[in-house]
C-alpha cells in the first residue's frame, strides 16, 4: 500500500523522479518472433504471443507499474476516461515506454475514436518498432478509417512477425483486408 501511495506522489510531483530507462527487450522479443515464425500450429503461436505480451507489459519500475495496474484496471471496468488518463499519467512519466502509447491506443481504439488511436500507434511503433500488438492493431485502426490497402500491407508486416495472430483472417477471400485482385 505504501508504495502505491509513493507512486502516485511520484508521479503527480513533475521533476521529483524521472523514470529510469526502458529495459532493451529487443534480444527476446526478436528470439519470441523467430520463435513465432517457426511455431508448429496455431497454439503454440498463442503461447508466444502471450510471451511477447509480457515483455511489452514490463514496465521500467514499480511506479510506472502501478500507473500501468491503474490504467488496466480502469479498463477493465469500462472506465475508459480514467484509463486513458492513467496512460496518460504514464506516457508523461515514461516518455520512452512504448506500452503507454499502445494502451491509451487501445483504449482510443475502443472509444471509436480512430484517429488519436492511429497517432499513439505511430508513437508505439517508433519506439519498438516490432511491437506485433502495435502492428496489428494500427491495422485494425486503418481499417476502420477506411484506408484499406495501408491496412492489408499493416496487417501483413505484423504477421511476418507473427503468423498466429487472429487478424490474419481479415486477409481470407471475402474478408475486408482480402486482396483486391487475384494474379493470374
Amino acid at each position: 500500500m505504501k508504495l502505491k501511495a509513493f507512486a502516485f506522489v511520484v508521479l503527480a510531483s513533475p521533476g521529483l523522479a524521472d523514470c529510469p530507462p526502458v529495459p532493451d527487450i529487443s534480444g527476446p522479443l526478436t528470439s519470441l518472433i523467430e520463435q513465432a515464425r517457426a511455431a508448429p500450429n496455431d497454439a503454440a503461436g498463442r503461447a508466444l504471443s502471450d510471451e511477447m505480451w509480457k515483455l511489452w507489459l514490463r514496465p521500467p519500475d514499480e511506479a510506472a507499474q502501478a500507473v500501468l495496474d491503474r490504467g488496466l484496471r480502469a479498463r477493465a471496468s469500462y472506465d475508459f476516461l480514467g484509463a486513458i488518463e492513467a496512460y496518460t499519467d504514464l506516457i508523461e512519466y515514461c516518455p520512452f515506454y512504448a506500452e503507454g502509447f499502445n494502451q491509451r491506443a487501445f483504449i482510443h481504439f475502443l472509444r471509436d475514436d480512430y484517429g488519436k488511436a492511429l497517432v499513439d500507434l505511430d508513437k508505439t511503433l517508433a519506439l519498438l518498432p516490432d511491437h506485433v500488438g502495435a502492428q496489428s492493431g494500427r491495422a485494425l485502426t486503418l481499417m476502420n478509417l477506411g484506408r484499406l490497402s495501408e491496412a492489408r500491407v499493416q496487417l501483413l508486416e505484423a504477421l511476418e512477425n507473427n503468423p498466429w495472430l487472429s487478424e490474419r483472417f481479415l486477409l481470407n477471400e471475402g474478408g475486408p483486408l482480402a486482396s483486391e485482385g487475384k494474379d493470374i
